[in-house]
């Protein structure tokens, strides 16, 4: 055990990855970096994390900024829940006087649960908390030949008691972010290179040809599919209409075009007997955006109004010059990118 946890550490002392979150000590910086980097991958979020802590550079200027300028910065991020709990996380932390330190506190804010709870006590504060998230389940699952579903109530038992005892209280900071890092790095999910890998002599998966593998899961979650289709309502002083999702589905917060939800793709004909009186043109034939548990099949009709009317969809009129003010999901973004060349320069990009 003892050697389990040196090599990790002489390992992350040559091949540890250079990342501005590892230069602080600041929990606010951490914490950002972690809540990021739950459903992001290091290259994709790295980019996110210096415009977002250059917009908020402390607790406090998160703390006072609104929902709209939060979800704007965490724009083509996904899971927007996770800026919104951010956002009231920091707002709670603001009435308490700052970043609290103690596990339990941190445990407690909105939207923080064990893994970011560990994660920033342990980065932050150096406090004697075992991480455990993707990475390290892999690197546990394989080394130990545990074979428990990861997804259990037993696995997660199993799991965490090991975890608490590899880690080495004296360098729990740098024991988390090199067992994390040898996951993301060196013992990946697919093809690894065992040869190459410090831990391969104690490893019980390679030794038994069960890399592949491990980790174990018991359940894989059905995907099912739905059906979306936009309208680009455009008024002829180049004005477009906006509607602000509500809560309990998907991008709650972010603004899209009005939007027909079917069981099955619809037809021309059918977009057209529900769309308001004017010229309809099929920008976005048919676009597959997938979730984590859904797949989107999305079609986008743009509907260029002759006259002011009465529409049965409300909303917000917007100049299209001003879309970079609204956030919107990834999708509407890439429907924007076709719908773009036939209004010329006047669609600015999001």
């Amino acid at each position: 055990m003892h050697d389990f946890a040196s090599i990790l550490l002489k390992w992350y002392a040559r091949e540890g990855r250079d990342l501005p979150w590892r230069q602080t000590r600041d929990p606010y910086l951490i914490w950002v970096s972690e809540v990021i980097l739950q459903q992001t991958r290091v290259q994709q979020g790295l980019d996110y994390y210096r415009r977002f802590v250059e917009r908020f550079p402390t607790l406090e200027h998160l703390a006072l900024a609104s929902e709209d300028e939060v979800l704007r910065q965490w724009q083509g991020l996904g899971y927007y829940s996770r800026a919104r709990n951010m956002l009231a996380a920091a707002r709670q932390m603001r009435a308490l006087g700052g970043f609290p330190r103690d596990y339990e506190q941190i445990r407690g804010l909105r939207g923080i649960g064990d893994y970011t709870a560990a994660a920033v006590a342990s980065f932050a504060f150096d406090a004697p908390y075992a991480v455990l998230d993707g990475n390290v389940y892999r690197v546990l699952a394989r080394v130990f030949g545990i074979e428990t579903p990861i997804d259990t109530a037993r696995g997660q038992h199993e799991f965490r008691a090991l975890a608490r005892e590899m880690l080495p209280a004296a360098h729990s900071s740098r024991y988390n972010q090199a067992i994390m890092d040898f996951g993301a790095v060196q013992c990946i999910p697919h093809s690894p290179d065992c040869g190459a890998c410090p831990l391969a002599e104690m490893c019980l998966a390679r030794a038994e040809g069960r890399v592949g593998d491990l980790p174990a899961k018991q359940r894989r979650t059905a995907v099912h599919d739905r059906f979306f289709t936009y309208l680009y309502l455009r008024r002829p002083d180049g004005c477009v209409l906006l509607q602000r999702r509500q809560g309990g589905d998907i991008w709650q917060g972010l603004y899209q075009f009005p939007l027909i939800e079917s069981p099955r793709p619809l037809q021309p004909s059918e977009v057209e007997r529900q769309a308001p009186a004017g010229r309809l043109t099929c920008a976005v034939q048919e676009m597959t955006h997938i979730l984590s548990h859904q797949r989107l099949h999305a079609a986008c009709y743009v509907v260029e109004l002759t006259e002011t009317e009465e529409l049965v969809f409300s909303g917000i009129w917007v100049d299209e010059a001003s879309f970079g003010d609204y956030a919107m999901p990834r999708l509407l973004e890439r429907m924007l990118e076709k719908i773009r060349p036939m209004f010329g320069a006047d669609v600015k990009k999001v």
